[in-house]
């Protein structure tokens, strides 16, 4: 990863924000929650984005996502211009393009895992061998034997380990992934960060992350630390201090 600039050949890298900014309303006048953000980051790589609390770390994944709109600047997915596209425009590449772990795992709970995983694979218009890829997926997260499980039977390890399952099974060129260790013990956290950089490493995934986990980031290509809305370090990870701590319960 590296700062970006007028000459950044944007068709050539997955992401590339730049100038990015975001301030709203409240009750002072205005809040500005990104200030002024630049970063490329390559295709088959992988990005953490760590700060404090409050620091803009959810607000940068949800511009870069397109599910937000900025006050200033621009972002690029695979070259295209994300806010130039209409809503649509960008619901679309989100289907066909995109894939997400949240920290609550957002599965449906009226659909057992295997439908969970299914239904992505249909919005994203990956109908060929739709229930075997489906399962195949789910057998590679661990889960061959939890197919039919509702996800209120499973534990937290289980369910992230669906919506893992979820999302690489659309092979989306981009993962954005907010706080996905964030509810899980340091057990269930490692088995997490294992099969997502194993799976990434597979599909040749580009991966963006939110986290306050160091065990995560450092598993990163590159780090982007945010710091009252604005980026104060890009780093690679090999050029970082090795740092440890606890897996977020």
């Amino acid at each position: 990863m590296t700062s970006t600039n007028s000459r950044t050949p944007v068709a050539q890298a997955a992401i590339v924000a730049q100038h990015l900014g975001k301030t709203v309303a409240d009750a002072q006048g205005s809040l500005t929650l990104l200030e002024d953000v630049n970063l490329q980051v390559e295709h088959a790589t992988s990005l953490a984005i760590v700060g404090p609390s409050g620091s803009g770390k959810s607000t940068l994944l949800g511009l870069l996502a397109g599910l937000d709109l900025p006050s200033s600047g621009r972002v690029w997915i695979d070259g295209a211009d994300l806010f130039a596209l209409s809503e649509d425009g960008r619901a679309a590449l989100r289907a066909h393009k995109l894939g997400f772990v949240f920290q609550n795992f957002q599965l449906i709970g009226h659909l057992n895992a295997l439908e969970n995983v299914m239904l992505a694979m249909e919005i994203s218009g990956r109908t060929a061998a739709l229930r075997s890829d489906a399962q195949s997926m789910l057998e590679r997260v661990g889960l061959g034997a939890r197919l039919r499980h509702m996800p209120a039977t499973l534990s937290g390890g289980e369910q992230q380990r669906v919506a893992l399952a979820r999302a690489f099974a659309t092979r989306p060129s981009l993962l954005l992934a907010d706080e996905p260790t964030g509810n899980l013990d340091a057990a269930g956290g490692m088995r997490i960060i294992d099969l997502m950089f194993s799976l990434q490493r597979e599909q040749g995934t580009t991966l963006v992350l939110v986290t306050h986990d160091n065990a995560l980031a450092s598993r990163c290509d590159a780090v982007a630390e945010l710091q009252a809305g604005r980026l104060v370090e890009q780093a690679a990870t090999s050029l970082m201090a090795p740092t440890t701590s606890e897996v977020t319960a």
